[in-house]
């Protein structure tokens, strides 16, 4: 068993990330995920900080923000949120000025989490989730990799999952002719470049609300955000934290309401 005490003697908020997670099974699963994929992220963040790239930037502080937060990282989820703004305000002299201190943060965090994780050297693979679209497909709509492969564990089983970095990808994806597969999608708000308030526009456009039914999950929300969401005819909205429990029974709510759309 792993020594849950390398986290929370390194400051890591293990208990609140319970919240979202359930239980340490899940929570040291889906760390797996995030040790696949930081050293490319942590290079992204540095080439784009070196070009000058304040659009992409953003983008990747917020993803590493949202990761840090589900996993107890706090320090270093409030260090990605200031370099967040600052970078949305193009402020290069800020993103500059403290960008080691992201780092050295960044760093101090993979090394607890390799030494938690019983790796000294390397990260893990990610193995490539195949898309297959078979009878009953869920979107799940979401800018962070820790919220997308959670949902995927929880339903793989039993659906499709089908994932989406951002709107954009959402977009495309309905756009593919394999909407007729989706009986649910499970959508974030708050997501650089195309957000979710796009999607909803994209849905209320196209008609498709009354063939694909659609529940928010998000972080953030402002009151203004939640009442604007309402507008739309969506299920129903889950706000983060959440768990495996909550999910289920939104995705229930998907299914239900799309098999009496659509008659069954």
């Amino acid at each position: 068993m792993k020594d849950v005490n390398i986290l929370t003697n390194n400051g890591v908020n293990v208990q609140k990330s319970l919240e979202l997670f359930g239980d340490m099974a899940t929570y040291d699963d889906t760390l797996k995920d995030f040790l696949s994929e930081i050293d490319e992220k942590l290079s992204k963040i540095k080439m784009y900080k070196e070009q000058g790239d304040m659009a992409n930037y953003a983008i990747l502080v917020h993803s590493l923000k949202s990761d840090s937060k589900y996993f107890g990282f706090e320090k270093l989820a409030e260090l990605a949120y200031n370099h967040e703004m600052e970078s949305k305000a193009n402020n290069m002299y800020y993103v500059t000025d403290h960008y080691d201190e992201l780092m050295t943060e960044a760093n101090r965090i993979l090394a607890i989490v390799k030494q938690y994780m019983g790796v000294a050297t390397g990260t893990f693979q990610q193995t490539v989730k195949p898309i297959v679209i078979k009878d009953k497909t869920i979107l799940v709509v979401d800018d962070s990799n820790v919220v997308r492969n959670f949902v995927y564990k929880i339903f793989n089983n039993e659906y499709d999952v089908l994932i989406a970095n951002d709107g954009a990808e959402a977009i495309n994806i309905l756009n593919n002719n394999i909407d007729d597969k989706i009986v649910g999608v499970l959508l974030d708000l708050n997501m650089p470049n195309v957000d979710g308030f796009e999607v909803l526009d994209y849905f209320k456009n196209a008609n498709l609300f009354a063939r694909i039914p659609v529940a928010i999950i998000t972080g953030e929300g402002t009151d203004e955000n939640i009442k604007r969401a309402y507008t739309y005819p969506i299920v129903d909205m889950l706000q983060k934290p959440f768990n495996e429990v909550n999910v289920k029974n939104i995705v229930d709510k998907l299914i239900m309401i799309h098999n009496m759309n659509r008659g069954a």
